[in-house]
């Protein structure tokens, strides 16, 4: 435990470095199985190169607290750039090299970085023609090319930057908890990005107090996904890397591969992901014989029936938080009654799903967004731990997450320590009752320093005494568990004036194998209503099943098929009417089908997978506007 009590005695992020230099040093670091060559790189040279890029950075003029913008995506090249722009006294100003280019400009101008480090030469030509009115100094490439540029401003490539480096000597610079770290530009679904400032004591924070959550071991492996410049994927690297894992870089084209392959410990990702990968292992079911289908469909149910009764003998179903002492001994008994038939169904069919993802997943992390409660059901049936968190990039980002030893399925968890969670009235911001719904605020050393250059919007959602307006509405346990219900502003009110949350009823119509994708709509309406990507491959089958003649090299025609329609008329009322807490309010009256999926390259989704419901609005308003 020594080297994790010594990270709350440092002042900046920098600093951890030296010390997993001492304690890791021969172990992996980072490990990019997808570059060409393979990338790995030990705890020892993270930490020269780190500073040797920091030393290159002063070299060229770039003093405390100098923005220095990083354009790039997840490489180990980009966390080398991070820590060694902090190490050199500079603020990381980070996004994605595949934001659109407006908004990249945007990010430049906003934040007056004077430094740009750019993924690739392709990246630099997005936007070399709108650097000219820009006080950028000096451009560096992260990859190795021959530089072409047409601006008349110092440009180097990674290897130049670095053999610059290693020439001269790096100066420590002084920091402390309320320095400038980074400034992360939320990618906000309306209205420009603003630039949340995240202060280094913001973000150790995540690097002291993770361990209440998990506790990885040196050596161990986590496979990484997500963007490495959003909140939430920084902190678990930092967290991870500071207690000596290996991260291995994957992508959504491999990391089912990569799973199998690598057999990491420990995966940080959003529902999307794991929504991903059980649709995948549906999709094998599917295609067995009938007679093992059923064999699957019957485990499953009894496994079910088991992991509910337990949870309730636990204190642990949200449904039955208030169950009595009785109600906990039947369902204990209930239990053990089916546990020999669930350990039976784990040895047939759940080992061999564990044996596909890797068979040594210790815990899956997922945050980003709520997850369905098929999908809770479903890894706890197989036995891989999914811990849920909650936060935002204001919030740097974990304020909440459940443990092994208390997972709540359904909730946020309980928060972090030295972290605090009110509920309050969204109109008056009185405090409300245990249990009742409201508006979450949330305080802790994480909370953002505020938005950059925004003093008035950082006092709508940051009170003189340091609570946070995350806008999104929830109540608390008994025991602390933070339940989230929606986002205040994605509440949608019918013409009856009842509020509905889109999010547990989408989660719900999700369960459907035929509903890859769906978004409610139905704001002032009499009716819910929903945009509907189908999932072809799966009504295929079912098509055949039900002897329909149908081309599915037509799909627009398909659509219109009063068969399909019924179809899907048919999933959405059971879906939504087997889902707890089901009101008739609930139901979803009238729907549309898109072929295109929702996703990063169309604009309509977030780079953590998550639905910009005004943008789609906003592009199907016609659509949505005939359905009603």
């Amino acid at each position: 435990m020594e080297n994790i009590n010594t990270y709350h005695n440092i002042c900046s992020l920098n600093q951890i470095w030296d010390l997993t230099a001492a304690k890791f040093g021969q172990i992996i670091a980072l490990l990019d199985p997808h570059s060409n060559p393979e990338v790995r790189i030990t705890y020892q040279e993270l930490n020269t190169q780190i500073k040797t890029l920091a030393s290159g950075l002063q070299t060229l003029g770039v003093e405390p607290g100098d923005k220095i913008a990083l354009i790039a995506d997840n490489s180990p090249r980009w966390f080398i750039a991070d820590q060694g722009i902090m190490t050199a006294g500079g603020v990381s100003v980070v996004r994605s090299s595949q934001a659109e280019k407006q908004e990249l400009l945007y990010i430049l101008e906003n934040s007056d970085s004077t430094t740009l480090i750019v993924e690739n030469q392709k990246t630099l030509n997005k936007i070399s023609s709108g650097l000219v009115n820009l006080p950028i100094k000096r451009i560096i490439l992260l990859t190795n090319e021959t530089i072409t540029t047409e601006n008349q401003v110092r440009t180097l490539n990674f290897e130049q930057l670095m053999d610059l480096g290693a020439k001269s000597t790096l100066n420590p610079v002084e920091q402390n908890q309320q320095t400038l770290a980074t400034l992360i530009y939320t990618s906000g679904t309306t209205g420009k990005p603003k630039g949340v400032m995240l202060s280094h004591g913001n973000l150790l924070h995540q690097v002291q107090h993770l361990d209440t959550i998990i506790q990885p071991h040196p050596g161990e492996t986590v496979l990484s996904i997500l963007p490495s410049w959003h909140s939430y994927e920084r902190a678990a690297e930092y967290f991870l890397l500071s207690r000596g894992c290996t991260q291995i870089y994957t992508n959504i084209r491999n990391f089912k591969k990569d799973l199998k392959n690598y057999q990491p410990n420990y995966m940080v990702g959003v529902p999307r992901i794991w929504e991903s990968i059980y649709e995948g292992i549906q999709k094998q079911f599917r295609e067995q014989p009938a007679q093992k289908q059923s064999l699957v469909n019957n485990c499953l149910e009894i496994s079910q029936r088991y992991i509910l009764n337990r949870r309730i003998a636990r204190g642990l179903s949200l449904e039955h938080l208030d169950a009595s002492k009785g109600e906990k001994i039947l369902a204990a008994i209930q239990a053990t009654l089916l546990a020999p038939l669930h350990k039976l169904a784990d040895r047939l069919v759940y080992a061999k799903i564990r044996a596909e993802l890797g068979g040594k997943l210790k815990t899956l992390i997922s945050g980003g967004g709520s997850l369905a409660m098929h999908l809770e059901n479903f890894y706890e049936i197989v036995n891989i731990p999914v811990l849920v968190g909650y936060g935002l990039t204001e919030t740097s980002p974990v304020t909440n997450a459940r443990v092994l030893s208390h997972n709540l399925r359904g909730s946020a968890g309980r928060p972090l320590p030295e972290t605090a969670i009110r509920i309050v009235n969204p109109e008056t911001k009185a405090d409300l009752p245990p249990k009742e719904i409201g508006l979450v605020l949330v305080r802790g050393p994480q909370i953002m320093q505020g938005y950059y250059k925004l003093p008035e919007a950082t006092a709508k959602v940051l009170d003189s005494q340091g609570w946070f307006d995350t806008g999104d509405l929830g109540w608390v346990t008994q025991e602390q568990d933070l339940v989230l219900t929606g986002r205040a502003k994605d509440t949608i009110v019918l013409t009856n004036g009842e509020n509905i949350e889109p999010q547990p009823i989408e989660d719900a119509c999700l369960r459907s194998p035929y509903i890859d994708q769906i978004m409610l709509v139905g704001q002032d309406q009499r009716c819910l209503g929903a945009l509907i990507v189908p999932n072809l491959e799966a009504v295929a089958k079912w098509a055949i099943a039900a002897n329909l003649d149908w081309d599915f090299n037509q799909p627009q025609e398909i659509i219109t098929q009063p068969e399909f329609k019924e179809l899907f008329r048919r999933e959405l009322n059971r879906e939504v009417q087997n889902r707890p807490g089901y009101r008739p309010d609930d139901r979803i009256g009238v729907f549309a089908f898109i072929l295109e999926p929702f996703s990063q390259e169309n604009g309509m989704m977030t780079q953590t997978l998550k639905i910009k419901r005004p943008v789609v609005s906003q592009h199907y308003q016609q659509l949505i506007e005939s359905m009603f």
